[in-house]
């Protein structure tokens, strides 16, 4: 029995989460204490804490004009939809809105201040303001946190049925599973008339045909349907399936046959009635250009200083384990399939290089992305200094030289590029970096296909933003050392 099958078993009599209703609430409630706070926080930063010159006590006006700056601040959130459904789980769409929302809020309490001559001490407006955006955002970050645990054990989901040609449908199950985050519970799915299987390839249960969607979907207690290529004939047909869903409160989407793009190379834009899906370019070439290269000689710089010390502790340690060369030069290749001499601190004995294929033949493993989790080539410093990737450090010389970035698909040595496929020659479209995607995702507890493909999203939707996230989530991997061996 599939996954997806024993999953099924395990759930089909469960309903819809109810939870999930409250999670607007939730939110609001969370805003309301963070705003609440934010306010007395500020009427005492203004008198007590000594922020100003000039202390004042400012708590008789904010009694006064607070619940209304509190109130108006919520109804701004409010239509500009911070609350809405769809804006919890996944996404930046939540922080934008709170964000521009804040700002906004801000502009009418200092454009209403002005109109009506009250006296609101600046102090007070800068301090309440300044501090609630960043606690909002924290706030609905950990809100977000916490709703991405819940899914993951299984509780706070859509119960999800998909319609489709089975190849469709095991492609959006597939990713649902991968992507347990995102709550969504794959109960069944609907196939075209013609087609007469009973379960996918994947294991996902054939629970009618895509003509039956509203009976199916009724009958499944599914909050949200899938439909995704080949479930429907027609686009008449598609508009009276939702026609019949709307009094039942059922979500539809509509899943094109694109994965692994990111949000920010997506747009929709409606033509004549028809809602047209707009993919932007691939963005590796944005992530060869002058603001990513500054980032990474700024970076490497910096933390080449502020390694040091590290440095000489793990030369010390290589050498006296036995007496061998401290660094470890391979060639490696770069961008467009240049070499590069990729620096490290030597983990494993002198010959370790003479005995990769005896151990690739023992294993029964080729030589794309080959690891061993129990190496016995690694010496004994080299497995501390492996464990919290010391080992890599000497590649902030190669980053610093530009033979790598900071940030990027790890590089590899020539036997490898020589097994890439057409889609794997993408990874050298851009330098080679010291950590990425995969990296802080499990680094060598991913399966090779996993590493790929995350190296692959990783080059065709980079942003600076991505590069930051992935920065900060590498210290949390290195210091837990996952998948680190």
């Amino acid at each position: 029995m599939s996954i997806l099958s024993e999953q099924r078993a395990r759930t089909v009599s469960a309903t819809p989460s109810r939870s999930l209703r409250y999670l607007p609430a939730s939110a609001f409630l969370l805003d309301l204490t963070i705003i609440s706070a934010c306010t007395v926080i500020a009427v005492l930063g203004r008198k007590e804490f000594g922020f100003f010159d000039n202390p004042a006590d400012v708590s008789a006006a904010v009694a006064v004009a607070g619940p209304f700056i509190a109130a108006g601040w919520l109804l701004v959130l409010l239509l500009f939809g911070a609350y809405d459904k769809s804006v919890f789980g996944d996404g930046t769409d939540e922080f934008k809105r709170v964000t521009n929302s804040t700002l906004i809020a801000a502009a009418l309490v200092g454009v209403g201040c002005y109109i009506l001559k009250a006296e609101l001490s600046r102090g007070f407006f800068v301090l309440v303001f300044g501090l609630a955006l960043p606690l909002l955002l924290l706030g609905r970050g950990l809100l977000r946190r916490t709703l991405h645990s819940a899914r993951r054990r299984g509780a706070l989901r859509h119960r999800v049925l998909i319609a489709g040609s089975p190849s469709h449908v095991d492609e959006i199950a597939g990713v649902l599973q991968r992507e347990s985050w995102l709550g969504y519970q794959v109960v069944g799915c609907l196939t075209p008339a013609h087609d007469v299987t009973e379960e996918t390839r994947l294991g996902v249960p054939v629970l009618g045909n895509s003509d039956e969607a509203t009976s199916v979907v009724l009958d499944s207690g599914a909050d949200v349907v899938f439909f995704a290529g080949g479930a429907l004939s027609s686009a008449n047909q598609m508009r009276k399936v939702v026609w019949d869903l709307e009094h039942h409160d059922v979500q539809v989407v509509v899943a094109p046959s694109v994965t692994d793009i990111s949000s920010e190379r997506v747009r929709v834009r409606p033509v004549g009635g028809l809602p047209l899906i707009h993919i932007d370019p691939p963005a590796w070439s944005d992530a060869s250009r002058w603001g990513k290269r500054t980032f990474d000689m700024v970076g490497s710089g910096g933390l080449i200083l502020a390694f040091t010390p590290l440095f000489l502790i793990a030369a010390l340690r290589i050498w006296v384990f036995d007496r061998g060369p401290i660094f470890f030069r391979q060639t490696r290749i770069g961008k467009d399939g240049q070499p590069f001499g990729c620096f490290k601190f030597r983990t494993m004995v002198v010959n370790a290089e003479a005995m990769v294929a005896k151990l690739q033949e023992e294993l029964g493993q080729s030589a794309l992305l080959f690891k061993m989790k129990d190496d016995p080539r690694i010496t004994k410093p080299g497995r501390w200094l492996r464990r919290f990737s010391v080992d890599e450090l000497p590649q902030l010389f190669n980053v610093f030289r530009g033979d790598m970035s900071l940030i990027g698909p790890r590089p590899q040595v020539a036997r490898e590029v020589e097994l890439y496929d057409n889609a794997m020659s993408r990874r050298l479209h851009v330098r080679p970096g010291m950590t990425g995607l995969w990296q802080v995702s499990g680094r060598n507890d991913l399966s090779p296909e996993e590493a790929i493909r995350l190296d692959l999203y990783y080059v065709d939707n980079w942003s600076m933003v991505q590069d930051l996230s992935i920065l900060a989530r590498t210290f949390g991997a290195v210091f837990s050392s996952r998948g680190a061996y």
